[in-house]
């Protein structure tokens, strides 16, 4: 079974060839795919097993990261997303993916009225952080992203990327079920809010959440900038796992995709 992944692309998206790029590393069929090919019917979500909402700056950020976009495929492909929620298939969003699907209202599906039951906004340092994080794996979480990874090493780049719940009750069902799949860590390994370990101020740590079912990802450190040893901020001054760890990620899904067609 060939796996197709369908990779947003448009509009201020600008990580999409790298993600297409990790995707075809990890054994699948990546096509990029311009936002407005899937509205006007070039294109259809229903031919792809994995959808990926790439990093970026869509629409330029304006009013909220992610806001415009998100709310041009909430309205403009609502139906074409339930189908492809509903079908049991998969998606992935990353940065400014992660923050159209909170506002898009997919994740984290903590509340059963529709209401957005999270947001990401402006880092607690007041500023842009461009830098590498240790990350933390919640072994007990139900995502198929992160089966079999322990922790993560990755670059992070945005202004926007405090995970905040917008209320106290979802941030405890984001914690009895397992969602906060992914934590700002410190070299060791621990959840961490210390600055610049966590650089952005998420509540609980949080770099990375899924839905209940644990099909659909987002977070905010970028895997596919981490897919050979030489995009390693230390690359020349120590000994690197001979595979990057960004890519077990992409082959996470790739790999579930194949045994649940």
């Amino acid at each position: 079974m060939t796996v197709r992944a369908c990779i947003l692309t448009g509009f201020g998206i600008n990580c999409d060839y790298e993600t297409a790029h990790a995707f075809r590393m990890a054994g699948a069929e990546a096509v990029r795919v311009h936002v407005n090919d899937l509205i006007h019917g070039l294109d259809s979500l229903a031919g792809y097993h994995i959808l990926a909402f790439p990093g970026g700056f869509s629409f330029g950020d304006d009013i909220a990261s992610g806001k415009v976009l998100a709310t041009k495929c909430a309205h403009a492909l609502r139906d074409q997303l339930t189908e492809f929620v509903a079908a049991g298939k998969l998606i992935i969003g990353i940065c400014n993916g992660f923050q159209v699907l909170v506002k898009m209202r997919v994740l984290p599906g903590i509340s059963t009225d529709g209401d957005q039951d999270a947001t990401l906004t402006f880092n607690d340092s007041g500023r842009f952080e461009d830098r590498w994080v240790n990350l933390h794996i919640n072994p007990a979480s139900p995502c198929v992203w992160t089966r079999g990874i322990e922790r993560l090493y990755l670059p992070v780049r945005h202004g926007e990327g405090k995970f905040l719940p917008a209320t106290d009750s979802v941030r405890r069902a984001l914690i009895t079920k397992k969602q906060n799949v992914v934590q700002y860590a410190t070299p060791a390994g621990r959840p961490t809010m210390e600055y610049p370990l966590n650089p952005n101020g998420s509540v609980d740590a949080v770099a990375g959440v899924c839905d209940p079912t644990g099909r659909i990802f987002g977070l905010m450190p970028h895997p596919e900038g981490y897919m050979f040893p030489t995009q390693h901020p230390r690359w020349t001054r120590g000994p690197l796992p001979d595979e990057a760890p960004g890519l077990a990620v992409f082959r996470n899904g790739v790999e579930f995709a194949k045994k649940h067609p």
